[in-house]
């Protein structure tokens, strides 16, 4: 079993764009569970995202009927149909805090909440999960699950600022 401090280390190394070298005794699942984590705990942070460990041919698939729900073909299309979007409508940041995250194979699954402040100054919360199938390090494919209802409610209630 490795240390908290290994995981991190590997981690970490992945997001610099270094391969993380395994060790003996590291599973897939060890591996890919720490650079979530760590890309989690970057968000948290402020000082990254998880999104950027997508691939750039990632497919990003939203479930339900959310005004975004499709699924979206690369990392690019994902990004500007939906996270450029979301973040020009929010005044503060989301802030995520993971509630479980497991992870069997190449697959980690993440259960967390975020929230943050929309532009209108009214509180943005909800509950995701997200399934993102890993490989070399990078998301390949992810589905994501949330509260359709409080993102539709946002989404028309707050419109986005101008870009630059």
């Amino acid at each position: 079993m490795r240390t908290f401090a290994t995981l991190t280390v590997l981690a970490v190394a992945t997001l610099a764009g270094e391969p993380a070298m395994a060790q003996s005794g590291d599973s897939v699942e060890e591996r890919n569970k720490a650079i979530v984590q760590a890309s989690f705990d970057a968000w948290h942070a402020g000082t990254g995202s998880p999104y950027e460990l997508l691939a750039e041919d990632a497919s990003w698939t939203i479930t339900g009927h959310a005004a975004v729900s499709k699924t979206y073909p690369d990392r690019e299309a994902f990004l500007r149909e939906v996270i450029r979007p979301f973040n020009a409508r929010m005044r503060v940041g989301l802030k995520p805090t993971i509630r479980q995250i497991h992870a069997e194979g190449d697959t980690v699954i993440v259960l967390f909440d975020a929230s943050g402040t929309a532009r209108d100054g009214e509180p943005y919360a909800n509950t995701y999960a997200w399934f993102l199938a890993m490989q070399d390090g990078k998301v390949r494919q992810a589905t994501a699950f949330f509260d359709s209802t409080v993102f539709n409610a946002f989404w028309e209630r707050v419109a986005p600022r101008a870009a630059p």
